[in-house]
């Protein structure tokens, strides 16, 4: 029971989101889950003991500012906020830069950007009100920081998530007076519905077992949340603005595409 009687609102609905309201809940949280898709939610609320949840864009400002003024109701104060929201922006029109036009980019930044930007200050707006501290974990990514050219080239992509960790490191540093930590988790190649594209390519699999020699390919997404569970608790009650690798090896293999 590391969370225990901890409020804390998680930001999607499936993969490492999912992964993350599971373990919060059995660690003793008060979980309350925001995401785009209603049935995700409604769902998981089905087969997990969550104090709530709320459908919204977190893109959109007043959405977001209205679904976490719902959390803060429902658990009376926010206390922590895992923000996984985003995704891949492939289809919103990513790619190399060369190739990526103003709209591919707005998506994707907007996508796994904004969503963190407008959950963080909404959460960081409750902890400071309530006067209690609390704590703030991104979810970033190990392609912010260490690229694979030929297999993964979504540049704008790698530039939100490159941004979470600037974002996450200068929070800390204005906020740790207040009691308010925030740190990044960077996960590597994880099996989430995100990235089914890539557990279904061959040459993918290949690379990320020797890539990821830890997991032996694709991490789970509880690997993910783990971490989490650790940088909510206050088992890291003296650790802010850190970047936090989950990513089997990856950032360390020396392996490319």
């Amino acid at each position: 029971m590391r969370l225990e009687g901890i409020p804390v609102v998680v930001t999607g609905a499936t993969g490492i989101a999912r992964a993350g309201a599971e373990r919060f809940a059995a660690e003793g949280a008060q979980v309350f889950v925001i995401s785009i898709d209603p049935a995700e939610c409604e769902l998981l609320a089905s087969e997990v003991a969550i104090a709530g949840w709320a459908a919204a864009d977190l893109s959109d400002e007043d959405a977001a500012v209205g679904a976490m003024a719902r959390a803060g109701e429902a658990l009376g104060s926010i206390r922590g906020l895992f923000a996984v929201a985003g995704g891949s922006g492939r289809k919103l029109g990513d790619g190399p830069i060369d190739e990526v036009e103003l709209a591919g980019w707005d998506a994707t930044l907007a996508l796994n950007l904004t969503t963190s930007f407008l959950a963080g200050r909404e959460a960081v707006r409750s902890m400071l009100a309530a006067k209690g501290g609390g704590s703030v974990v991104l979810v970033s990514s190990v392609l912010a920081t260490s690229p694979v050219a030929d297999l993964f080239s979504t540049h704008a992509y790698a530039a939100a998530k490159g941004a979470q960790i600037s974002l996450g490191r200068a929070m800390a540093a204005h906020y740790g007076a207040d009691g308010i930590r925030v740190n990044v988790v960077a996960p590597g190649l994880v099996a989430t519905p995100m990235s089914i594209r890539a557990q279904e390519d061959t040459e993918i699999v290949g690379f990320a077992g020797v890539k990821q020699p830890l997991s032996d390919g694709f991490l789970e997404p509880a690997d993910i949340a783990d971490a989490a569970v650790f940088l909510l608790s206050d088992e890291a009650r003296h650790i802010t603005g850190q970047v936090l690798g989950v990513d089997g090896g990856w950032s360390v293999s020396g392996v490319i595409s």
